[in-house]
């Protein structure tokens, strides 16, 4: 009888988030199996994850799953992200995660799926919860990874060296659609929103319209209960006019505010809800659609951003920790209405643990 099974897994983190990552031939074939594994490899269901890996938040319970792409197609890796909640036995597939795709490029080449160039290699990601192509731009002097070097990410201590995150099919990965409504603007529950579909959904509003500043910290925010249930209210209501359906236990669209920036360098300020909490700084996927709001005429940021209009311009995102440097691309599009042509950003990454995850022979008996 098997007590345990091994599964094979590198520990990374990933921008600021942090999990394991596992190549897709070292787990189940069904998904419904797979999820399980994830539940038990981080601990879930249990607020302290005590009897797995997981970080006992939702910004360190997360799960990179890897492999090489099917021959033939333009990407090199496929990159299936999990949610795993922390205190349910739930696993949302639904979204992708930018910042443990920061960790995948690094792991690819670790791993052998990608050979390393010397100096830099590009890995074309292809995100398979949604559909999107990233290149990821990875420092390989003498062909080996590199980790340290001067780079600095809001929400990570240190600096390491720069993996660089270009979003060349951002729009409409989950909505087939920029505006998923047909609007820039929205009234929802009695609020101006905006509904955008970049990288990630988001459900964007003014912190001025829900009677905040926009300054207020993670902490703070999520002390509000009264808030935080009524911008999941309109955030449930505002999926289902994106044509999303009733995201009730989704994490996606996600939510954030915005208000103007508070510092001669900020183009604009903003709260990331991850949806059920306040995120401790920003969202690769989610910051990216935020820059886009304010690049966008007509949406929420309109007249609370400091933004030119360039065509491709840099939109330093102010929030709870420091702030996000997004690089946003613009197009004219078959209409001839602005449209967003790709969005960037750096991240770091570091590889903290190589070695086997143990979970019950029960759940899973391996391959």
């Amino acid at each position: 009888m098997t007590l345990q099974t091994a599964i094979p897994c590198t520990f990374m983190r990933g921008g600021t988030s942090r999990g394991p990552y596992f190549l897709r031939s070292d787990l189940p074939e069904d998904r419904e199996t797979m999820g399980q594994v994830i539940l038990a490899a981080v601990g879930s269901p249990d607020a302290r994850q005590i009897d797995g890996i997981g970080g006992a938040t939702t910004l360190t319970t997360k799960v990179a799953i890897v492999s090489k792409a099917e021959p033939g197609q333009p990407q090199q890796i496929d990159y299936l992200f999990a949610q795993p909640a922390v205190d349910r036995a739930f696993v949302d597939w639904g979204p992708t995660c930018g910042n443990m795709l920061a960790g995948v490029g690094p792991f690819a080449i670790e791993r052998g799926l990608v050979p390393a160039e010397d100096g830099e290699t590009k890995v074309l990601i292809r995100a398979v919860n949604t559909g999107a192509l990233i290149e990821a731009v990875v420092q390989t002097p003498a062909r080996r990874v590199r980790y340290d070097g001067d780079t600095a990410i809001a929400g990570v201590p240190g600096t390491a060296a720069p993996i660089l995150l270009n979003f060349a099919d951002a729009v409409g990965g989950a909505t087939g659609k920029l505006m998923p409504t047909g609007n820039a603007l929205d009234r929802i529950e009695g609020v101006d929103v905006t509904c955008l579909d970049v990288c990630m959904p988001v459900v964007i509003t003014r912190a001025k319209d829900l009677g905040k500043t926009g300054r207020e910290t993670a902490k703070e925010l999520d002390a509000d209960k009264d808030f935080m249930a009524r911008i999941e209210v309109i955030r449930r209501a505002a999926s289902l006019a994106m044509g999303m359906g009733d995201a009730e236990g989704r994490v996606i669209p996600k939510f954030a505010m915005v208000a103007e920036p508070a510092t001669p360098g900020g183009s604009v300020l903003a709260r990331y809800f991850t949806p059920l909490a306040c995120h401790e700084a920003m969202a690769v996927t989610g910051g990216i659609c935020i820059a886009s709001a304010c690049k966008l005429p007509g949406t929420v940021a309109q007249g609370l951003a400091r933004v030119t209009d360039a065509m491709r311009e840099e939109v330093v995102i102010e929030h709870p920790t420091g702030t996000m440097e997004a690089v946003i691309s613009m197009a004219s599009g078959a209409d001839g209405k602005p449209t967003i042509a790709a969005g960037g950003t750096l991240r770091t990454a570091r590889m903290l643990m190589k070695g086997e995850v143990y979970v019950p022979g029960r759940v899973w008996a391996g391959k």
